[in-house]
């Protein structure tokens, strides 16, 4: 059994891991945490929200909106990977002062011809492949005929 640094908490005895259990997980989440910046807050962006950020509110896709006691200050910590494209146009226009309040108090009306919110897809399966495309799964269409290759003279 390895001896791990400190137990938990209020435990005076260290935590010994089972040759089964290993430390490595443990070690990387740690790391992921300090270093990997694009999968979710920094550790600044944490302590700044822990000591003067006020919650606001939270949108469909899991992502927390934040803002300083003062309200002159806003920002979002995402759900997942850190893409601006995944704040939804209401949430965009509290986060850039263009609305006062945010979409949890003064929700902006829906019209009709409106779509939902998506994300950029690029890279992902959900990504725009159009008949054609090579990256399209469906057959290409036969040529018809109407084009006539250059030849050089």
């Amino acid at each position: 059994m390895l001896p791990r640094p400190f137990g938990p908490l209020g435990s005076a005895e260290p935590h010994t891991y089972s040759p089964r259990e290993s430390p490595v997980p443990a070690l990387m989440a740690l790391i992921r945490f300090l270093f990997v910046w694009w999968r979710g807050a920094t550790v600044g962006t944490r302590v700044m929200t822990w000591l003067s950020g006020q919650a606001v509110g939270e949108d469909k896709f899991g992502n927390r909106y934040y803002q300083n006691k003062a309200g002159t200050r806003r920002w979002v910590i995402y759900n997942g990977t850190v893409e601006a494209s995944r704040v939804p146009p209401d949430w965009h226009g509290w986060l850039h002062h263009t609305f006062r309040e945010p979409p949890t108090v003064n929700p902006p009306v829906m019209r009709g011809w409106e779509k939902d919110h998506l994300p950029n897809m690029t890279g992902t399966d959900g990504a725009l492949r159009p008949p054609g495309s090579l990256a399209s799964k469906a057959e290409r269409p036969r040529a018809t005929g109407d084009y006539e290759a250059w030849k050089p003279e």
